[in-house]
């Protein structure tokens, strides 16, 4: 059961209405629909509904996870195996169902999405792929990263792609927290 009331549009007052339209109108509306991010009565899902709770910081938070699916150098797969390495390590049944999708379009194959969510690191043929995955997991098992497993993410991958994925760690780490604390699970759950 949801810890959070989860508004329609209509009771919105001024400061959510801004941040639903930004969240429901933008980016992420933009591309292919692989998730429903409302629900039949206009309702936000996921951690999307927590933002609206506070709509200054769900404002920033909702800009910068926007910035970091669509406006990084990172790849769409290794992005998705990212997110999805973080889903798995929080045991996070909406990042899992909003992103294997999103994984899948963006070429990722049936074993590659097992292993990492199995809690592994899938086998990658591309070394800069390999290093960037290997960079999140150590990051998500123990917060941090050795040297030569940094130098060698920075080394492969640029030192802005590095910092895009500390990121990005960080920012859904933190929606995998919320959606925990709040009780969201996927779509069609019992809330």
């Amino acid at each position: 059961m949801t810890r959070l009331p989860r508004p329609t549009p209509h009771e919105l007052d001024a400061a959510q209405r801004v941040l639903y339209h930004a969240i429901a109108d933008g980016p992420r509306a933009n591309g292919p629909r692989l998730f429903s991010l409302t629900d039949g009565e206009g309702r936000l899902n996921g951690p999307f509904n927590a933002m609206l709770h506070a709509p200054a910081v769900g404002s920033a938070l909702q800009e910068l996870g926007s910035a970091i699916r669509y406006r990084t150098t990172l790849s769409d797969r290794v992005r998705e195996m990212a997110i999805l390495i973080v889903a798995a390590h929080w045991d996070s049944a909406f990042e899992r169902y909003a992103h294997e999708p999103i994984g899948r379009a963006a070429g990722l194959t049936e074993a590659e999405l097992t292993a990492i969510r199995s809690g592994g690191v899938p086998e990658l043929s591309d070394p800069a792929e390999a290093a960037a995955v290997d960079l999140v997991a150590a990051m998500v098992a123990t917060g941090d990263a050795g040297d030569a497993l940094f130098d060698h993410a920075v080394s492969l991958n640029g030192t802005e792609a590095v910092v895009e994925l500390t990121t990005l760690v960080g920012y859904y780490a933190t929606l995998a927290l919320q959606l925990r604390v709040f009780r969201v699970g996927q779509p069609g759950d019992p809330s």
